[in-house]
């Protein structure tokens, strides 16, 4: 099999063309090719195929092999991969996914991709829809206990399910103690991405997050999003900020008039190579 490896702010996947390989397993193949040390290793896997809605579809696997719906580090990645390959001349592309078809904007120096802006579409704050498995209709700064800790959350999405806290300092905080009490908590019947946020000025927030199926990544566009609009809903921040991750850093922009959230950020290939399945 064929693939590329390409990262987003450190979160990398490997990328495999559908309109030239067939991935019969791709549960079990994402297992293989994210072990970092019997395979390629990486956050995941990333299928490329057609579409009879948008230009492309993107489909994506945790590291677990479980399906995930939306990755907005991966399809800023996509957006690179069909364009460097010639797939498409076109710097405006519709790209469909399991949680809806995303909107990209190229950003082209030399020939190649170097950012890509993403509308991330509306966010979603019903409980039902997320899902979050409580009475209130919205979840905004609801106290939850996690082991030893009482958190506050709220619940947003952009395709996938999002719980955003705020703590006092990302740098120090154990995340490994607490990310997976979040993953698996009974609230969460899908269980959940989990945003742990710092804010630094009302432009600028450090962020760590607990991806579902995947542990801690370098970085989560998804989560970088939904970060920036649950501290806008909290009064913390203006509605165009800076999210530093582990990875490197994303710009998002909330649009009141349209409803809407953008994401700008890099979008890099590692390399090219192809492995046995």
């Amino acid at each position: 099999m064929n693939f590329t490896k390409m990262q987003g702010c450190g979160n990398d996947y490997v990328y495999v063309n559908c309109f030239g390989e067939n991935v019969n397993n791709p549960n079990e193949v994402a297992k293989k090719v994210s072990d970092r040390r019997f395979g390629i290793g990486s956050d995941g896997l990333i299928l490329i195929k057609p579409s009879e809605i948008a230009d492309f579809t993107m489909h994506m696997y945790n590291a677990d092999g479980s399906q995930g719906k939306m990755c907005g580090n991966g399809i800023r990645c996509v957006g690179k991969y069909v364009y460097d390959h010639g797939m498409t001349r076109k710097t405006s592309l519709a790209i469909e996914t399991l949680g809806g078809v995303k909107y990209l904007e190229l950003i082209v120096d030399g020939g190649k991709v170097t950012e890509v802006t993403v509308d991330m579409g509306e966010p979603v704050l019903e409980s039902t829809l997320i899902p979050i498995a409580v009475e209130q209709e919205q979840v905004i700064n609801m106290p939850i206990k996690i082991a030893d800790r009482e958190f506050f959350i709220t619940g947003v999405s952009v395709g996938n399910p999002h719980a955003v806290t705020f703590i006092e300092d990302t740098n120090s905080f154990p995340i490994e103690n607490y990310g997976p009490l979040f993953e698996d908590h009974p609230f969460f019947p899908e269980k959940i991405n989990t945003e742990f946020v710092q804010i630094l000025d009302r432009k600028t927030v450090n962020m760590r997050v607990w991806e579902r199926g995947s542990a801690e990544t370098h970085a989560c566009g998804t989560g970088a999003t939904c970060s920036v609009y649950a501290a806008i809903l909290n009064g913390l921040t203006e509605d165009g900020v800076t999210v530093h991750m582990l990875g490197g850093d994303v710009v998002i922009r909330y649009d009141r008039e349209k409803n809407r959230l953008f994401m700008t950020g890099p979008a890099v290939t590692v390399f090219e190579g192809e492995i046995e399945i």
